[in-house]
């Protein structure tokens, strides 16, 4: 054991609140531009590298095909990593009395 090792905190979720409509929209143009450049790749070894097997080209040019329609569903699939609702239909010990819901009162 090394005792100049330290462990890393915890970090605890304090919330079940959704990440931002900003945060879920910037996961989603990564992963778009991310594919949509691995897209390029493959086009650009279809093409410019003749000496490839055939099999490796048709990869290439499946790639080059079908990644595109991945991406665009991949980008407009909102909120896909998110955890699922919770079950709000019973009590909550936490949860504010009706009768005390306003500021003040």
């Amino acid at each position: 054991m090394n005792l100049f090792h330290r462990r890393q905190p915890t970090v605890h979720q304090v919330t079940d609140a959704q990440p931002s409509l900003s945060a879920d929209i910037r996961r989603r143009e990564i992963s778009y531009v991310i594919k949509m450049s691995i897209r390029v790749v493959c086009l650009i070894l279809a093409v410019a590298w003749p000496g490839a097997p055939v099999w490796l080209r048709v990869a290439f040019i499946a790639g080059a095909v079908l990644l595109p329609y991945l991406a665009v569903i991949g980008a407009n699939e909102r909120g896909k990593d998110l955890p699922p609702p919770q079950d709000m239909g019973g009590a909550n010990q936490n949860e504010i009395p009706r009768h005390r819901r306003e500021i003040g009162s």
